[in-house]
């Protein structure tokens, strides 16, 4: 295939007439490209044995699990947290607000170092760090420590936010991201859900404090567990010039597999190139031992250039990519959402008519955990199949934009969800239809989640681990404006008008997508010169992992 007619995120990913000289799945799946093509390197994550592989997804869930218990676990005492240290709901969620504002750009601080160092020491500095500020916390009661304890857990955190998804792509394949990514969401947006839950019976026996105590105990499990079974994903892969890798007996064109030469040819054109599948292998080196695996990080990384500042600018730069932006900005609805029903739960179900406890406010957080883990299932499994399907109709050919397909069911939650808690609390419904709502809405976050993540990296693999930034610091922009003004919002417009508002903006917002289904392949295609200018720049690097 000639370079000219490559699109980044189109990738022939079933082999349906069984021509293309490149490795494929075994099993059920035997006509499945690998994408990206594994090295013969044991140590490459892409080789692990399923139990490795198995243990380093393990690791990231729980990472995931504990500091994401940390930044949500406040949702359901909000109430007492404001009669005991005298600040205001308001006060309360603006911190919140400050706390997602750094989970997003403290992804520029972390993300780099994770790439050219390595994503073990972050993780466990991070959770660490965590720990320390949720020990902190409780002893704080005045509006300035309050945001400053806020803005510090939100930096130290960032990893949960760019980094987690990245260390899933080291190690998967493009079709098993899908299920995997999914799995992430079920940890990022279910430890959200969950939190709340433990956190009001915690209050109810042991008080508020107690709840960030907890926090601290959970993150400290976290950092040993972490420690222990966390094994670096980073992995520095060498690829060769090479021709087309389809079988010289077919003359069809169809897209390559691989992306461009990212080395460079020294001719000032760019070749496609695929890893080497004819030799395929980077050396005869051996497993690495158990104890090896426990360095915190690898004397090597620190003789590498250094590569910093292209990494915190690349992200902002990558703004100027339509379909980054867009995952961006579909990630951000889909958190704002869900600030807004964290930002009044407290406020409609602990008053008239409702009147709940903080243990029973947070039983109510069942409902949204159902909802988390019913979109997993929809988007994980289903989602990898549907994409699948959808290939298989279009000569093995995939696209992006297959994915998005799956919004489709949110264009009837997002507004019902939202008509049914907002509007239904100002009708003083039964509480059995603010749950139902209250699902509705957890569906539909972790569906965007999930879903915008996926279509960012499926659309440019080479760049994910810093494009997932600039997606994540417009999600967090996002949800600090709104975490900043929900409280007065509600108040002023009141339950009903205001969610009427929401039900409207949601379904307005998911129906972009059909702006990127028709012309994500156009915007994708005008990118090519862009994307392999900032491949190379990144392959040089050495971080086209």
């Amino acid at each position: 295939m000639d370079a000219v007619d490559f699109v980044p995120g189109t990738v022939h990913l079933v082999d349906l007439e069984g021509v293309l000289r490149v490795k494929h799945a075994s099993g059920q799946q035997e006509d499945i490209v690998l994408i990206p093509a594994p090295s013969e390197d044991p140590d490459d994550p892409l080789n692990w044995s399923a139990k490795r592989k198995l243990l380093s997804t393990t690791c990231i869930c729980v990472y995931t699990l504990m500091v994401g218990i940390a930044s949500a676990a406040i949702y359901s005492v909000l109430e007492p947290i404001a009669t005991d240290t005298g600040l205001t709901l308001s006060d309360l969620n603006a911190g919140t607000g400050y706390m997602f504002l750094f989970f997003g750009w403290g992804c520029l601080f972390w993300q780099p170092l994770a790439l050219q160092y390595g994503k073990r020491p972050v993780y466990l500095l991070t959770i660490l760090a965590t720990m320390a500020i949720m020990v902190w916390v409780p002893y704080t009661n005045t509006n300035g420590q309050w945001i400053a304890s806020k803005i510090l857990q939100g930096f130290f955190g960032a990893p949960i936010e760019s980094l987690c998804e990245i260390s899933m792509t080291d190690v998967y394949f493009t079709h098993e991201r899908g299920s995997k990514i999914a799995l992430y969401a079920f940890f990022l947006a279910g430890s959200n859900f969950l939190a709340p839950i433990l956190a009001g019976f915690i209050n109810e026996g042991q008080g508020w404090k107690w709840v960030l105590y907890w926090c601290a105990i959970f993150c400290a499990i976290g950092f040993v567990f972490l420690f222990f079974f966390l094994e670096e994903t980073n992995y520095r892969r060498d690829y060769t010039l090479g021709d087309a890798t389809k079988d010289s007996s077919s003359s069809d064109s169809k897209p390559e597999v691989s992306p461009f030469d990212v080395r460079g040819n020294g001719t000032g054109t760019s070749a496609p190139i695929t890893p080497d599948v004819e030799h395929g292998c980077q050396g005869n080196r051996s497993k690495k031992s158990y104890w090896a695996k426990l360095q915190v990080f690898e004397t090597k990384t620190l003789h590498y250039p250094n590569r910093l500042q292209g990494m915190v600018l690349r992200p902002l730069i990558f703004l100027g990519f339509p379909v980054i932006s867009f995952a961006g900005f579909s990630y951000g609805s889909s958190l704002v959402w869900f600030n807004v029903l964290n930002g009044t739960t407290s406020l409609i179900l602990s008053e008239k008519p409702y009147g709940f406890s903080s243990s029973i406010l947070g039983l109510f957080y069942i409902s949204p955990l159902i909802g988390v883990t019913l979109a997993s299932l929809y988007t994980g499994r289903f989602g990898d199949w549907v994409v699948l399907k959808i290939a298989r109709r279009n000569s093995g050919i995939m696209e992006p934009e297959h994915r998005l397909w799956l919004f489709s069911l949110s264009l009837l939650l997002v507004p019902g969800g939202f008509i049914l808690w907002g509007v239904g609390a100002a009708h003083a419904i039964h509480w059995v239809g603010l749950a139902f709502g209250m699902g509705f809405i957890g569906f539909i976050n972790t569906v965007g989640l999930q879903l915008s993540i996926s279509y960012c990296i499926d659309s440019y693999r080479e760049l994910s681990g810093e494009a997932i930034i600039t997606v994540i610091i417009i999600r967090n922009t996002m949800s600090f404006a709104i975490g900043y003004g929900i409280t007065p919002w509600v108040t002023n417009m009141g339950l009903q008008n205001a969610f009427i508002v929401a039900a409207f903006a949601g379904l307005a917002q998911i129906m972009t997508i059909f702006v990127f289904i028709k012309y994500g392949y156009s915007l994708r295609k005008a990118s090519v010169d862009r994307y392999r200018r900032y491949v190379k720049e990144m392959a040089a690097a050495g971080l086209v992992h």
